[in-house]
């Protein structure tokens, strides 16, 4: 007897957010052609976002940065403070750092500009979907380098608070949280610390559910904060 089919994943549903309804339009031709992804709304500002999302339960908020009253910053804020939030791909035409790190230390999932290729966009909505960060190495490190430019005082007194988050974590948990601060796949942690992908994954959720954070990026910043990386990208020994 053979066995049944397994069923096909649910398409994602997903709510495009931009004051701009000829960016909207573009966008909703672009996304509504994959047949695993599923337009369920469209917002023109970040008060529509919230709720959208409260009405429709979308998997992913793909929204704009600048818009007219409650911009995609202060959205994202609101959107992953609610139980059950949905993922947030931050969208605009130019790069920001600082709106960006405030974007992700938020929860945002990823960051992509509008003149990304619509094959890119489309596959970033299904790495968030599917619970990845859609940010490329070089642009953490970019990220990262930026909010290492603070003044030394806020630089110093981030890693303080950093490291004595760092510390509440269980040793295996902090060494997983290490590689990915070295933007590590679960693959390679796993081949790394002689760990199966499973283990790695259940300790990646640990990390996020004992420190209160949203995703791997997080983490990456976190570790970044707590200056557990040399300059060539490897760890510096641990914590003093």
């Amino acid at each position: 007897m053979s066995s049944p089919e397994t069923p096909p994943d649910p398409p994602i549903r997903l709510v495009v957010v931009d004051d701009d309804p000829l960016v909207r339009a573009g966008l909703a031709l672009m996304l509504g052609g994959a047949q695993d992804i599923d337009i369920v709304g469209e917002g023109a500002d970040g008060a529509e976002a919230e709720s959208l999302a409260a009405r429709l339960r979308p998997d992913v908020v793909l929204m704009d940065i600048r818009m007219p009253g409650v911009d995609g910053l202060a959205a994202t804020e609101a959107l992953r403070s609610r139980p059950g939030a949905p993922e947030v791909v931050v969208l605009t035409t130019f790069h920001a750092d600082e709106q960006v790190l405030r974007a992700i230390r938020a929860g945002a999932a990823g960051f992509v500009l509008k003149d990304t290729p619509p094959a890119q966009i489309v596959e970033a909505v299904r790495r968030v979907a599917a619970g990845e960060p859609v940010l490329s190495p070089a642009v953490t490190r970019r990220l990262m380098a930026h909010a290492a430019d603070r003044a030394p005082d806020d630089r110093s007194a981030r890693r303080r608070r950093a490291r004595q988050r760092f510390g509440e974590l269980a040793e295996r948990e902090q060494d997983v949280a290490a590689a990915v601060g070295r933007g590590a796949s679960n693959a390679e942690i796993a081949a790394a610390l002689h760990l199966s992908v499973a283990t790695v994954k259940a300790h990646v959720s640990r990390v996020l559910a004992r420190l209160d954070l949203n995703n791997r990026v997080q983490i990456a910043l976190l570790v970044h904060d707590a200056g557990l990386l040399d300059e060539s990208g490897g760890p510096d020994g641990g914590l003093p």
